[in-house]
């Protein structure tokens, strides 16, 4: 059972390299928007939970703080104390080595804004004078490219000069340029984080680049921060893939729209400003901007960027269209029935946004190693410079330099970086498929189901009846005579079964009813042409004396198999069966065989009777089926899988389901016929109601947590194999800093194969 109390955000980190801050939409704290009276700053430097940690530690003891609420992908926190407490949080914020800056309008930076009006996800985008992920690609290159220059520079003054007193000056002045060209920032925060004795990153690469400078090796220190700058900028262009992954539906919407006026003339207007019910026109080839119904029209709609769906969908008046898809063929015009920051593509990016403050428990690992790893190698690093020269009779220099490579190569941004790059690219990839999953917990937690408990009626079902047998039985009056009066009769109802009749039969009624009378609970009569007809359930055939023991054994056999049955009679006997029954989603059975073979157990709880469930459970392939169920029933239910299975997943989209999406230990819902309750009471939301998407989502979260493990297996032991060549083989700090960057990059690219899962 998840723990829905679970404050993820204070989860302690040692990152600070550029590989987690390029995928600052992971490690983001809660997503709440503040009210207008709390204060918002913008701090440029924060990238990821390192410094949002070291935010924390420096308001710890803050008079009056109520809450902080920050959001790293637009590089802002929001600060809840009392008025005259929040010079002191500035304060604290500059000695720990930020610069806070108020933003002009608090509540309205919380999330940045598109054109559209859509709320954005990620927030400000990077800050292109900084040395880490954030900083622009084309703005930071030229700036690490002169630094490795004067490195290279400062390494051939060191090997083909002679070594006087003025050549060593030269490159002792070269490196110290490409020092501060590359690291200002690190040197920044390094030894902000040192003076509140607080090690991460930017910490381990001050000492060691200051270190190795001093003690004369200064083009290695000079050519380990340049190269490490750069190894940075690689990752974060490298992580922007996952993150471009969803931030790419920002630009499926149109900024304006074609709205009809008062006076029947179209105009465009913004989106943003299109009230609910405006008609809005929407040519072949464009984008639709506004969820709503169609009014006018018959077209084909590509919805693959909403819902996963792979082929266009056909669509007539009175059926919904999406904001952000594609109208492929005829022009339509769309009744708008959301405003748009409330349409399903703005729910989509919010639900994303979400996700991004949940961290997965795998990193939550990560975290709590790292928090331990990073202290005990600055320990060890400190343990070699010391003790070495009296244990091994290493020279005092030599013994130094060992420790600062030791720092280099120890450094934890691969160990850190291996988590949150693959968790987001599996969130990506669900996402391209119409699969939203809030949050990494229930990402990595997907692999674990061993059973899955399913409603009917809209999750394996239709949810609409439909006419599956039509049998007329043998008598003085002609077929087809039957079928018109059926068709009359049913077309004369609005209750659903008759609807079901009237829409199955192909034969069209010549209307000609007379008398027409609803018979509440059992049917309805007319008169046709002088003839008394009824068309009603059994209990009616019952009560007008038709029943014979041949037609109860046909209404038997319907009924075993589920089927609602409806009978035309005349004043003296039954003249037609008709069976209708909601109908089994053609996905449903491939999605159940395919969790079979996951080796996922099923069973449908349902409201409906049991033969009803058990019928539609024996088509669909279903272990189990239980009917009569209430929505207390159907908790209980989960309840005791849990106890028989373990980890038990619930899959509904109604109200009723809303209490067992919450106690399962992942609830998924159906995102287009679900209600809001349901989808926000579950965990992941299949966008396009295919349950084929559920063991999808399984067989992601597998592929992710092994190569979440390959991620961390390949750091450590990288890092392992260095830290043994240092110190026994004389590995010098251009091997440190190529394994530390080496692993990062590895690592980075390996967690971005689980995009190619969405294609």
């Amino acid at each position: 059972m998840r723990d829905p109390h679970t404050d993820e955000s204070n989860a302690p980190s040692s990152c600070g390299c550029a590989s987690a801050c390029g995928m600052d939409y992971v490690v983001t704290a809660q997503s709440k928007p503040e009210p207008e009276s709390i204060p918002v700053f913008h701090i440029s430097t924060m990238d990821c939970a390192a410094e949002e940690g070291e935010i924390r530690h420096a308001l710890a003891n803050l008079p009056g703080l109520r809450s902080l609420s920050f959001k790293l992908g637009a590089r802002t926190v929001a600060i809840d104390a009392p008025a005259e407490s929040i010079p002191i949080a500035l304060d604290a914020i500059r000695k720990a080595g930020f610069k806070p800056v108020p933003l002009s309008e608090p509540a309205k930076h919380d999330h940045d804004h598109d054109q559209t009006g859509h709320d954005h996800p990620l927030g400000h985008g990077h800050d292109p004078g900084h040395n880490h992920g954030g900083f622009a690609f084309s703005g930071g290159l030229p700036r690490y490219a002169l630094a490795l220059v004067l490195a290279f520079g400062a390494e051939s003054i060191s090997f083909f000069a002679p070594h006087t007193l003025s050549f060593s000056a030269a490159g002792m002045a070269l490196s110290a340029a490409a020092i501060g060209l590359a690291g200002f920032s690190t040197y920044v925060k390094g030894l902000a984080a040192l003076r509140n004795m607080r090690l991460n990153i930017n910490a381990l690469m001050t000492v060691a680049v200051t270190g190795a400078f001093l003690i004369g090796q200064w083009p290695e220190a000079a050519m380990v921060m340049a190269l490490y700058s750069i190894a940075e900028l690689i990752e974060a262009r490298s992580v922007d893939r996952a993150r471009d992954a969803i931030k790419g539906l920002l630009d499926m919407t149109p900024e304006k729209a074609e709205v009809r006026q008062a006076d029947g003339s179209w105009a465009e207007s913004p989106v943003k400003t299109v009230a609910l019910g405006a008609i809005v026109r929407i040519k072949p080839g464009a984008r639709v901007p506004l969820d709503g119904v169609i009014f006018a029209g018959i077209t084909s709609v590509d919805q693959s960027p909403v819902t996963g769906e792979s082929i266009p969908v056909d669509k007539v008046v009175g059926d919904p269209v999406f904001a952000g898809t594609m109208n492929t063929t005829g022009m339509i015009e769309v009744q708008v029935s959301s405003t748009a920051n409330g349409t399903l593509l703005a729910r989509i990016i919010h639900a994303v946004e979400q996700a991004q403050g949940s961290r997965a428990p795998t990193q939550q690992f990560v975290d709590r190693f790292a928090s331990v790893y990073t202290p005990a190698v600055f320990a060890m690093a400190l343990a070699v410079s010391l003790l070495t020269p009296w244990l091994m009779d290493w020279t005092w220099m030599e013994a130094i330099y060992k420790g600062l490579v030791l720092l280099v190569i120890a450094c934890p941004c691969a160990l850190v970086i291996s988590t949150p790059v693959t968790v987001v690219s599996g969130l990506a990839a669900a996402a391209r498929r119409g699969i939203l999953i809030k949050g990494g917990i229930h990402l990595e937690g997907a692999r674990k189901i061993r059973a899955i408990a399913l409603d009917k009626t809209g999750t394996i079902t239709l949810g609409k009846p439909k006419l599956v047998a039509t049998e007329v039985l043998p008598t003085s009056q002609e077929e087809s005579q039957v079928l018109r009066w059926a068709s009359d009769l049913a077309g004369q109802s609005d209750h659903p079964v008759s609807q079901a009749i009237a829409q199955g039969l192909e034969i069209q009624g010549n209307g000609q009813l007379e008398g027409f009378t609803a018979l509440p609970g059992r049917g309805i009569e007319a008169k046709a042409g002088g003839l008394a007809l009824i068309l009603g359930n059994h209990r009616l055939i019952e009560d007008r004396g038709l029943c014979s023991p041949q037609i109860e054994a046909r209404l038997a056999e319907h009924e075993a198999q589920g089927r609602t049955v409806t009978m035309l009679a005349s004043s003296d006997q039954v003249l037609a069966i008709f069976a209708v029954a909601d109908t089994i989603k053609e996905s449903s059975r491939e999605a159940i065989a395919e969790l079979h073979a996951l080796g996922v157990a099923s069973v449908m709880l349902t409201g409906d009777n049991v033969a009803t469930a058990r019928a539609i459970a024996k088509q669909a392939g279903i272990d189990d089926a239980r009917g009569n169920l209430l929505p207390e029933d159907k908790l209980a239910a989960i309840e005791a899988l849990q106890k028989q299975y373990g980890t038990v997943a619930m899959t509904g989209d109604g109200i009723n389901d809303a209490p067992a999406l919450a106690r399962a230990n992942i609830g998924f819902a159906m995102g287009s016929a679900g209600t809001d309750t349901a989808i926000e009471a579950a965990d992941v939301v299949i966008m396009n109601d295919d349950l084929r998407r559920i063991p999808e989502a399984i067989r992601l979260s597998r592929q992710t947590q092994a190569i979440l493990w390959q991620n961390i297996s390949l750091a450590l032991g990288i890092k392992a194999v260095f830290l043994w060549l240092a110190l026994f083989y004389g590995a010098t700090m251009w091997m440190a800093v190529f394994a530390d960057m080496g692993a990062s990059l590895l690592v980075v690219f390996n967690g971005l194969r689980v995009l190619r899962a969405s294609r």
